[in-house]
C-alpha cells in the first residue's frame, strides 16, 4: 500500500512552521542592574546621589546583599527622600524575602503611617514618607521597567 506523497509533506511542513516559531520567539526580558534602573529613573524625572551598596538599613545579613540605599529627588518630591531599594535575583527570591524588607524597615521608619513601598518584583523600594504622588508613581513606572514589564 502506497501512502500518498501529500501526507508526509504535509505533516513536515507543519513541524517546520512549528519549529520556526520557536526560535523566533523572543526570550522573556531580564531585569536590569542598577545602572540600568538609575537610567529609567532619570528617564522618569528622579535623580539619585548618595548611594550606598549593602546598605538594607537594619542588620538583616539576607538583605545586605541585595540592598542599596540612595537619595532621590524629582516631580513633586522636593526634600531628598531616603529610599532603600532591593534589588532580588528573581520572583523566587523576592516573594521569600518580601515580608523580610517590611521587616527591615521597621528599624528605620520613623512614622510607620508615613511609611512607602513600591513594588515591582524582582524589586522593592521602601523609606519614611511621605513621598510626593507624582514622585511614587514615576518610580513605580521606572522600576516596572527595569523589571522587564
Amino acid at each position: 500500500m502506497r501512502i500518498p506523497l501529500l501526507v508526509p509533506s504535509l505533516a513536515l511542513a507543519a513541524l517546520l512552521t512549528g519549529c520556526q516559531a520557536l526560535a523566533s520567539t523572543p526570550p522573556p526580558p531580564t531585569p536590569a542592574d542598577f545602572a540600568g534602573i538609575v537610567s529609567f529613573l532619570a528617564a522618569a524625572g528622579i535623580g539619585v546621589e548618595n548611594v550606598k551598596t549593602g546598605d538594607a538599613g537594619c542588620a538583616d545579613r539576607q538583605l545586605v546583599g541585595p540592598a542599596i540605599s540612595l537619595s532621590a529627588t524629582g516631580l513633586d518630591q522636593s526634600q531628598p527622600a531616603l529610599v532603600h531599594l532591593y534589588l532580588f535575583k528573581g520572583a523566587d527570591a523576592y516573594q521569600q524575602l518580601r515580608s523580610a524588607v517590611d521587616a527591615c524597615a521597621r528599624s528605620f521608619v520613623t512614622d510607620a503611617s508615613t511609611y512607602e513601598a513600591v513594588d515591582a518584583s524582582p524589586f522593592v523600594a521602601v523609606g519614611q514618607g511621605p513621598w510626593g504622588a507624582g514622585f511614587r508613581e514615576a518610580l513605580r513606572t521606572a522600576l516596572t521597567k527595569a523589571a522587564g514589564g
